[in-house]
């Protein structure tokens, strides 16, 4: 008998413990089918719930585009690039921040395609060989010359001596704008006028024709150049492109010393956070010199900072009175007297009365000096050395007084002891007239002023041309005297300050004091017009270069070039500086600079103007006000 597999004999059959392993292997088996079901039933559930969740692709795709010759419609959005074909001889720094700034919704790309040197030196010697075998076939023909290839081929030999030298570096450079807009119209519209700004700048573009979905490939960010449309370019025209040029000046405290007019950002600083709170002002006549600075001292004021000013055309009386400040008068008629013989009170210092005296020494005699003139001789300045010692002697200040209960001599004492002297004829006469002569009314007495105000304002207006200078040096003396006596926070403003670097010693004092004043917690403002004779006084120049902050208005043609040779500037901001209106400029702080606009409220600029036809109608508003109380007190 035959059996076939899995079949027993009759009479046989499988044991227990085969029957219980022959039905324990269908049951596994049905348990992982399941489970292999189960799996692909959960796969399945989850692709069919990813197939309706919003991938990021999604949200930024849009659901459609049409693609017309000149722009692409996204949704219903029109969309528009357009593309820089050829640029003008010269760009300005911070050319493309206009457009940066324009309140249009824009894609801005910008590709850089760096060339090697020895490329682009082959190419520009061939071109210069070419450039001058035309020249020269020009003059041997006696046609007249061309301009445009004489430029042309100073530019390339003076690009060849940068990408030689390494200075400079070469690149085709690429540059699109994509600009969007509602409809069609408002999308012409907003082209005409990003093109009109280009245009402005004589940078000329064209719109893409039949490349639409190109030129918007091109400015999304994918980096992807699919329209390859280059213009070659170096360093420093390829930086100039650049729109982010302005330094951001906010800090969290300080004044506001105007608008940043790249950004519209505030530019709040505080001086005195500065390594020194110096500060210099340079301006043509009318440029808003003293209206800023005007502005700083109000708004310095309200912070709590003193302020003492030199005013030389009484320019700032309006601003001391509505602040209630105090203001003098110096002049050969006026009681407010500054004798230059005082002597500096030292407090807080470790400076010996020795110290003192010889410091008041030094300072005296460069205020005789200028009163002498340009004549004094070696030998005539050792004994005016010799004759102020005496003086202070006879007066018993030396080295072992108490200076607290000394009375200081005046300039006739000075002058009597002279008398007493040989070889001192000649300065006698030269000072007599500061004694006994016109002029006896302005040193020859002690001090009668005192500076006990948040703002003190001396007016050197109605001082002789001869004697301006003297007076400022002899205001300048007397306030750094006040300083050194109490530390407090002060600023110190020195307007017109050309009028202290015609002279060597008053040039050298006023150096003397920028530099040193930091010690002592004050920052001096110094404001001049006459940029020329400033800069041109080594010791102006110096004063320059140790104040962390300056200020440049609008410039003549003549000073400009000098300024930008002191404050490194670029052909941009020269330029800047001859085009901008009334209180616009350069704001330097430290190492950063912006283009600045003063600004001020309406309050502030009543208080702070310097126009004559705003100051009469304040006048005549005043009068008016103060006649309407006085008759309403009579009613």
């Amino acid at each position: 008998m035959a059996f076939t597999p899995g079949q027993f004999a009759p009479g046989t059959g499988p044991t227990p413990q085969q029957q219980r392993k022959s039905s324990a292997m269908p049951t596994k088996k049905v348990q992982e089918t399941e489970q292999i079901a189960k799996e692909k039933e959960v796969l399945e559930e989850e692709r069919i719930y990813r197939k309706g969740v919003v991938s990021i692709k999604d949200i930024i795709a849009p659901a459609g585009m049409k693609i017309e010759p000149t722009y692409l419609v996204l949704n219903e959005t029109h969309v528009r690039t357009i593309f820089v074909v050829t640029y003008p001889r010269y760009i300005s720094l911070g050319w493309f921040a206009p457009i940066v700034n324009m309140n249009h919704p824009l894609d801005v790309a910008m590709f850089f395609y760096p060339v090697k040197p020895e490329v682009i030196l082959k190419q520009l010697k061939k071109k210069v060989g070419t450039l001058e075998a035309q020249i020269m076939s020009d003059s041997e023909k006696g046609a007249p010359r061309d301009p445009i290839r004489e430029t042309a081929l100073r530019d390339i030999e003076e690009l060849r001596d940068s990408l030689s030298q390494g200075t400079e570096h070469f690149f085709q450079f690429a540059l699109y704008v994509t600009i969007y807009a509602k409809d069609k119209k408002d999308l012409d519209k907003q082209t005409e006028d990003v093109e009109a700004l280009f245009g402005g700048k004589l940078i000329y573009t064209k719109r893409v024709f039949y490349q639409a979905e190109q030129g918007f490939n091109s400015t999304i960010p994918q980096g992807n150049d699919e329209l390859m449309i280059t213009f070659n370019m170096n360093s420093s025209p390829v930086a100039s492109s650049f729109p982010f040029i302005s330094a951001d000046l906010t800090t969290d405290n300080g004044i506001l010393f105007g608008i940043n007019r790249h950004n519209n950002s505030l530019v709040l600083f505080d001086r005195f956070s500065m390594q020194n709170a110096n500060y210099v002002v340079f301006a043509t006549s009318g440029a808003g010199k003293s209206y800023c600075v005007k502005l700083e001292i109000l708004r310095s004021l309200m912070m709590g900072t003193e302020v003492i000013v030199i005013d030389p055309e009484m320019e700032y009386k309006h601003l001391s009175d509505a602040v209630g400040g105090t203001y003098i008068n110096l002049s050969l008629a006026s009681d407010a007297k500054i004798n230059p013989f005082d002597l500096p009170r030292a407090v807080g210092e470790q400076i010996t009365t020795e110290d003192i005296i010889r410091s008041a020494v030094i300072t005296v005699k460069g205020l005789l000096r200028i009163m002498l003139g340009s004549g004094v001789t070696p030998q005539e300045d050792s004994i005016l050395d010799r004759a102020l010692l005496e003086t202070y002697a006879k007066k018993d200040i030396t080295p072992d007084a108490d200076l607290a209960k000394v009375e200081p001599p005046i300039m006739q004492d000075f002058v009597e002891v002279l008398e007493g002297m040989e070889g001192t004829k000649d300065l006698v006469i030269r000072l007599k007239k500061y004694t006994e002569g016109t002029f006896a009314g302005l040193f020859n007495s002690p001090t009668t002023i005192t500076m006990n105000n948040i703002l003190v304002t001396f007016s050197v207006r109605d001082l002789e041309d001869e004697l301006r200078p003297l007076g400022i040096y002899a205001i300048v003396n007397y306030i750094w005297n006040v300083v050194r006596s109490e530390r407090k926070k002060r600023i110190l403003v020195i307007d017109e300050a050309w009028w202290l670097m015609q002279n060597e010693d008053s040039a050298k004092f006023i150096f003397a004091l920028v530099k040193r004043c930091r010690k002592y917690y004050l920052g001096v403002t110094t404001i001049t017009q006459d940029v020329n004779d400033f800069l041109r006084s080594p010791y102006g120049q110096a004063i320059v270069t140790n104040s962390a902050m300056q200020m440049l208005l609008k410039q003549s043609p003549a000073a400009v070039d000098n300024i930008a040779k002191t404050f490194l500037l670029t052909e941009g901001e020269k330029f800047l500086l001859l085009e901008c209106g009334v209180g616009e400029g350069i704001f330097f702080a430290g190492n950063k600079h912006a283009a600045i606009k003063v600004v001020a409220s309406y309050a502030e600029d009543q208080v702070v103007t310097t126009n004559p036809q705003q100051l009469l109608e304040i006048e005549a508003a005043k009068k008016e006000y103060e006649a309407s109380l006085e008759e309403q007190a009579k009613k």
